[in-house]
């Protein structure tokens, strides 16, 4: 159902995909929205979807986005997503199950369960599986205003442009990130927070949550989607709560307070991706 409402990485995880040479890929165009309606703060259940794939999850304007388009993925073994393309915005990729191989800027990269893939502007990409098995995989895309513009639809890749301290295109196996203490679990930095070609920062990281523990409600002005990896946990937001179980999905709007409760019996842990663009909101007087 829906329901409305740093430890930086080291280079030997987080790759800079060179431009190589490779076919000419299509060129993929904006589409807008296909829902008008802002998007709010909302959960959703992982077995609501229908059994189709893609199947779609979020696609809206949010008050800092111009789109946020969510939708899972699956590929029968030995299928491909697409042809190799590009477009302006930047996706990231969470495989849940299956072997995928993605190829970006001509490079082919190895990815299981608990990868997770950042395309960069204008670098072609596209996904095979490889295994003998379906391959699942969430595919999240942030477009802000400044993925609209002409100079970046424009552009040549971001691996041409080569920008001094803007994200490249990365693959990263989470599963190997070291673990932080803090005070109900631990915690990992998957990506520290840095500026792309289109967003004025990028974040992600993965919390775990011990059995009966909750983190401390908070809340900041960024565009916020959240993968439920394992365990089942209670979610409140702005003092409405759901139960989810793994395998869900939460978008979180900017300002709105937010908490996490294990209400399982085992660990819970969930990804967070964390968006900011040029009309995200100031944080909130305290």
């Amino acid at each position: 159902m829906k329901s409305t409402l740093f430890t930086p990485v080291s280079a030997a995880l987080a790759l800079s995909l060179p431009l190589l040479a490779q076919p000419v890929p299509v060129v993929v165009a904006y589409e807008p929205p296909k829902e008008a309606t802002v998007l709010h703060s909302t959960f959703v259940d992982l077995d609501s979807l229908p059994a189709t794939s893609p199947k779609p999850v979020f696609d809206n304007p949010s008050i800092a986005m111009d789109k946020v388009e969510v939708h899972l993925t699956t590929l029968a073994p030995g299928k491909e997503s697409h042809p190799a393309h590009r477009h302006p915005w930047e996706e990231l990729i969470y495989v849940r199950e299956g072997q995928v191989d993605f190829t970006i800027n001509g490079q082919v990269h190895h990815a299981g369960p608990g990868s997770y893939a950042f395309f960069a502007s204008n670098d072609p990409h596209n996904a095979r599986n490889v295994g003998t098995t379906p391959a699942t995989y969430y595919v999240i895309n942030f477009v802000s205003d400044v993925a609209n513009t002409p100079a970046v639809i424009n552009a040549p890749s971001a691996a041409q442009q080569k920008h001094a301290g803007k994200m490249a295109s990365t693959v990263i196996d989470t599963n190997t990130l070291p673990e932080t203490p803090f005070a109900v679990g631990t915690r990992s930095t998957v990506i520290p927070s840095q500026p792309t070609t289109t967003f004025v920062a990028l974040e992600s990281h993965i919390t775990r949550i011990d059995p009966g523990k909750q983190t401390t409600p908070d809340r900041d002005p960024n565009d916020e989607v959240c993968i439920l990896r394992e365990g089942q946990v209670e979610v409140t937001v702005n003092g409405v709560s759901s139960r989810m179980n793994a395998g869900s999905l939460m978008y979180w709007a900017p300002t709105d307070q937010r908490n996490f409760r294990n209400v399982g019996t085992t660990r819970a842990s969930y990804l967070v991706i964390r968006a900011t663009s040029d009309k995200s909101p100031h944080p909130p007087a305290q």
